[in-house]
């Protein structure tokens, strides 16, 4: 049997009116603010449901209709040191509409007093300024026209009612999304030459609110898995998909109109509202991806292909959390992030990296690997010289794994080059001053940070000797003794 609303045992969420308007299909928003919004509905809080917008011509939206809009929800792996499955029937979806066949349709969602909230994820490409003709008779091709031509079609419907303007939430994954895509939508208005009375409206009735996601969605389960989760629900479902239970929704606003709209934030911690959202960015960003980059190099030349077998070591694992909780927390801890707030965050990103259903591969995250370190590690770095004066020594091993992994030349990362030609002219320990001390490619002067470079060039020295493997097991030990 096909998921249906049949199997729903006669539950009235299927009924509920839409206030969301989604510009996206994706796994990520599926499987974090329509979430979100289901579980709100289930406990009846938001009591909303969301009209989701295909944007592009790939595929087709027959599998939505065949299954009434629903789609089960696998939420698997680990919190708090336990295994977590669960598995939910999202029924938060009214129906899909196409941009391309179906634009009138979805105008006239402009024209609904309970529509509330519009939702995006287009990618970070989606944000962008185009000259979009917001009055023509089809879609305007970006994202942020088609938001403006649906904005200028509610205005007028609603006779520049200043009640009824829009939450708008982009979670596309770049810095200040919302005021990025505020700043795009009132310049596409002004070079539309739309009146000046709709633009006062644009910018003071609709709260457009920075947003960060953090949730590790990768979509589709295995054939196998899929196969299982779908005997043992007893239906077939194709779109079907899978998460991990950690969510983060932040949401940047001190607006109690907004609280109010955005409602679902009652059910579940891990949709946050507040005035600043920095210091969620900020956890995410030095604490996760700063120890995916410091780690990746030294896992792949361990031999390590994925982040759950390296934490599977007893000696990568102890080193992997000493970096976190003994060097990143410290430096990053001050005023603004408490030192309790960061380690139950990296508490959690254990948890996370530990997860046996998630298969991350090490390899993927050295991906632009020197941009990565200049922006997630290397202010950690300066933060830890600054506060303690002393030599971090897994950050100092993670950088000698980065200097040693790019030596054949054969990564993907546009220095490359850079670093194949110095690995080729320079021996190891004037390798290490040179790159160090290059402030094209870090900004700064590494050498700078007394006893770094030294720190580094030793590090270099026992991976070549020893092996990533012996070394790793070697300071495990060295950081169990302390």
């Amino acid at each position: 049997m096909q998921l249906n609303k049949q199997l729903l045992n006669g539950e009235e969420r299927t009924v509920l009116p839409e206030k969301v308007l989604q510009f996206g299909t994706g796994v990520l928003l599926r499987g974090l603010p329509d979430y979100f919004i289901d579980k709100a509905n289930k406990a009846g809080i938001f009591n909303g449901r969301i009209v989701m917008i295909k944007s592009t011509d790939k595929g087709n939206t027959d599998a939505y209709t065949e299954q009434d809009n629903l789609y089960t929800h696998c939420i698997q792996g680990i919190m708090q040191g336990r295994r977590v499955e669960e598995y939910i029937v999202n029924s938060a979806i009214s129906r899909v509409l196409s941009a391309a066949a179906e634009w009138n349709a979805i105008l006239d969602c402009a024209t609904f007093p309970e529509m509330e909230i519009v939702v995006s994820n287009t990618t970070e490409v989606g944000i962008t300024l185009s000259d979009d003709d917001i009055h023509a008779t089809t879609p305007p091709p970006s994202f942020p026209g088609k938001l403006l031509a649906f904005l200028l079609h509610r205005y007028r419907h609603f006779s520049g009612d200043p009640d009824k303007g829009m939450v708008i939430i982009p979670t596309e994954l770049i810095p200040d999304n919302g005021t990025k895509l505020k700043n795009i939508l009132l310049e596409l208005a002004k070079r539309n030459q739309l009146d000046e009375s709709f633009i006062q409206w644009l910018s003071t009735a609709n709260h457009i609110c920075n947003s960060l996601v953090d949730r590790i969605v990768p979509g589709a389960l295995p054939a196998a898995a899929h196969a299982v989760v779908e005997k043992q629900q007893g239906y077939q479902d194709k779109l079907m998909i899978m998460s991990e239970p950690y969510a983060l929704w932040a949401i940047e606003t001190d607006n109690e109109t907004v609280r109010k709209k955005l409602s679902f934030y009652q059910v579940d911690s891990g949709v946050v509202l507040a005035p600043d959202i920095n210091i969620f960015r900020e956890l995410k960003l030095r604490l996760l991806n700063g120890t995916h980059t410091l780690i990746c190099g030294l896992a792949v030349l361990a031999g390590f292909e994925t982040v759950k077998e390296a934490m599977e070591d007893p000696a990568m694992e102890s080193c992997i959390s000493a970096l976190m909780k003994h060097e990143i927390v410290p430096a990053i801890t001050d005023l603004n992030i408490r030192e309790d707030a960061a380690l139950r965050f990296a508490g959690n990103v254990l948890d996370r990296f530990r997860n046996p259903y998630i298969e991350h591969r090490w390899i993927s995250i050295t991906m632009q690997y020197t941009s990565k370190m200049k922006m997630r590690v290397i202010p950690v770095l300066q933060h830890h010289f600054h506060r303690f004066e002393e030599v971090p020594a897994f950050m100092a091993l993670g950088f000698a794994a980065y200097l040693l992994f790019m030596r054949d030349g054969n990564v993907t990362d546009d220095h490359a080059a850079y670093f194949k030609e110095k690995w080729q002219r320079l021996e190891p320990t004037v390798l290490v001053q040179t790159v160090l001390k290059d402030t094209a490619l870090w900004g700064t002067d590494l050498t700078a940070l007394t006893g770094f470079a030294h720190a580094v060039a030793v590090m270099l020295g026992a991976l070549l000797n020893e092996g990533a493997s012996s070394l790793i097991r070697k300071v495990s030990e060295e950081t169990t003794i302390a």
